[in-house]
């Protein structure tokens, strides 16, 4: 049974930094696509960033700059780096990847970012 598992959020002041980490257990093969969405009060979820299995990254451009993602094939593990925060940045931050030879996309439970004025 494939699980996402994030940890790393909590409040912080505008212009701080946080770090996310997400770590995927349940597939042999490990993941292929890893990435991070996020979704705030009142708004509809969107991508914030997403990592290929060999380092492609795309970056949504409201973050762009500032959130750096990364990931670690051997820990099956995809981290955030979120620069610069601003409140807007603040919601719910879910991982999501797609086991390798596999297609289904699997979400984790969301870990919640806040970001204060």
């Amino acid at each position: 049974q494939v699980q996402l598992v994030e940890s790393g959020g909590g409040l912080v002041q505008a212009g701080g930094s946080l770090r996310l980490s997400c770590t995927g257990s349940g597939s042999i093969f490990g993941f292929d696509d890893m990435g991070w969405y996020r979704q705030g009060p009142g708004k509809q979820r969107e991508l914030v960033a997403t990592i290929t299995r060999g380092g492609q990254t795309n970056i949504a451009y409201s973050v762009k700059g500032r959130f750096t993602i990364t990931r670690d094939n051997a820990k099956n593990a995809v981290f955030l780096q979120m620069n610069s925060l601003k409140p807007e940045d603040t919601g719910v931050y879910y991982c999501n990847a797609v086991p390798r030879y596999d297609t289904w996309t699997y979400w984790g439970q969301g870990t919640l970012v806040t970001v204060s004025s």
